[in-house]
């Protein structure tokens, strides 16, 4: 038989010819093949369980994609830009709407193959098992209680041999007639011999169970791949029919010129778009109210140096603007597209006070204007120190100043800083003298710079020298100024150098 091959458990069905009643249970055998019936059992449920979830989920994506066709089902808003006709942003639109509900369709008809196809070969075959299972305990479970029922019968017997064996030999062999021990011993085999029918009708049941377990098992794993085919057809079918819609919105999508929408967008909008041929506009070309007002021309514009506050950085560069509105600008650069335009620093020259020009130097002292009124007030007035790049250049730039200022033309009285010669250490330079004879051409040597911070107004040690701005006297150093202005440039006639502009010892004027 070809159940011989396999290997089975030796308790229950085939018991020792040694023991009398073995102490193996025999429903052992009947137990564990329910056991087995029951495992089949549960494992086809929990396959109806995944088809049933699984036409749910088909159920629910149904739903999902007739939400996700709402997201499209609307006009296009502002829809008028895109071209109507086949092959545009519109016709993709149509072909997405359209396949999105065939997507739909095809998720509820699946719900529904799953439901009437698949699912009731499950259910027929979790019928067969329970009905297996229901055949199983009527017959060989019933079985096994009967050998159960002879073993109890011939345990008692020998029991009561050894009780009437032991007897005999303690009372001398005197014993009842119905407990001889022969008869006792008889009355055993017979009880043993109804045992080991019971037990062999019993096996017998049992290689018939086991053998058609065999088959059963077979045709429940066919009837198991039957579902799981029928299964695996309605997935499939709906899997392929979705990539197919899917495939159709994207075709419909790269068929698209990429120019398509554009060119019909320009038709369409051709009065209101941007010709390419018409030029861009240009700055220069631009104008507006109030441009080149005459409050908007500089009196002088260029580049200065400044000297820095800070002792070791020397001058540096800059731009500087004097406008009609008497301000004197310093900005960075000319540059008026790279950045606002911010002056970094603006004097208001009618409350400065201009210096004496040395060269291609000048001085004006005031108050930075730039940081507002109230910033303008709790400022500090400051001497600053310009350098043109030629002393014709500084000419210019300081009349300019000075007439901006109002302290009158070149020719008038010129307000000059309180100490005309100072060296940074603060102590005084000897005075530089014109020497009216004729001699050799000696270059003369130029006065330190003009610094006014820091020293006090009086005792300047010019005495009777009138420094007041804006005053209708000229004083004795102002008529040596225009004595020098009036013969030239401020430069030596002898050595062609700059003068310093002292003619005469302190206290001669």
């Amino acid at each position: 038989m070809a159940s011989q091959g396999l290997p089975y458990r030796k308790t229950g069905g085939s018991v020792s010819d040694d023991e009398a009643v073995p102490d193996t249970d025999p429903s052992d055998t009947s137990s564990l093949l329910l056991e087995r019936l029951q495992a089949y059992k549960h494992a086809v449920g929990y396959l109806e369980s995944y088809i049933t979830e699984t036409e749910k989920v088909e159920k629910a994506h149904a739903k999902e994609y007739e939400k996700i066709l709402k997201t499209v089902s609307s006009p296009l808003k502002e829809g008028h830009h895109f071209d109507q006709s086949l092959g545009g942003v519109a016709g993709l639109f149509e072909s997405i709407r359209s396949n999105t509900q065939g997507i739909a369709n095809s998720h509820l008809e699946t719900e529904k193959n799953l439901k009437g196809s698949v699912l009731p070969i499950l259910e027929r075959l979790h019928s067969e098992i329970k009905n297996k299972n229901k055949e199983l305990t009527k017959g060989a479970a019933k079985g096994s209680k009967e050998v159960d029922k002879a073993r109890n019968t011939t345990q008692k017997h020998i029991e009561l041999l050894g009780q009437h064996s032991a007897a005999f030999a303690s009372s001398g062999g005197k014993v009842e007639a119905s407990n001889d021990p022969y008869i006792l011993q008889r009355g055993v085999n017979h009880r043993l011999n109804s045992q080991v029918l019971e037990e062999n009708n019993n096996r017998n049941d049992l290689l018939a169970v086991q053998d058609s377990f065999m088959q059963f098992e077979a045709h429940v794993i066919q009837t198991i791949q039957q579902a799981m085919s029928a299964f695996l057809q309605c997935v499939s079918g709906q899997s392929e029919r979705q990539k197919a819609m899917y495939s159709d919105i994207i075709s419909t999508a790269q068929r698209m010129p990429p120019d398509f929408e554009f060119k019909g967008f320009v038709h369409r909008n051709s009065n209101t778009l941007i010709d390419p041929s018409v030029p861009k506009r240009s700055v220069s070309n631009i104008s507006y109210p109030n441009q080149n007002h005459s409050s908007t021309r500089p009196l002088i514009a260029g580049s200065l140096e400044r000297k820095s506050r800070a002792a070791l950085k020397g001058y540096s560069a800059g731009y500087y603007v004097v406008t009609p509105a008497k301000y004197l600008h310093e900005f960075k650069d000319d540059d008026d597209y790279k950045k606002d335009p911010v002056p970094e620093l603006s004097l208001y020259l009618p409350d400065c006070t201009v210096g004496n020009i040395d060269g291609e130097k000048f001085n004006v002292k005031g108050k930075d204007a730039s940081k507002g009124k109230v910033g303008s007030k709790l400022a500090m007035s400051h001497e600053l120190a310009f350098r043109a790049k030629s002393p014709a250049d500084a000419e210019k730039w300081w009349a300019t100043i000075r007439e901006a200022s109002g302290q009158g033309a070149i020719g008038g009285s010129v307000p000059s800083s309180p100490v005309e010669s100072r060296n940074v250490s603060g102590q005084q330079a000897p005075p530089q003298y014109q020497d009216t004879r004729q001699q050799a051409p000696v270059q003369t040597q130029q006065p330190a710079q003009v610094q006014t911070q820091g020293l006090p107004q009086q005792g300047t040690g010019y005495q009777g020298a009138s420094i007041t701005p804006g005053a209708g006297t000229v004083s004795g150093y102002d008529q040596m100024n225009r004595e020098v202005k009036s013969a030239g440039t401020g430069y030596s006639p002898t050595t062609g150098a700059p003068t310093s502009g002292v003619e005469r010892a302190p206290g001669q004027y």
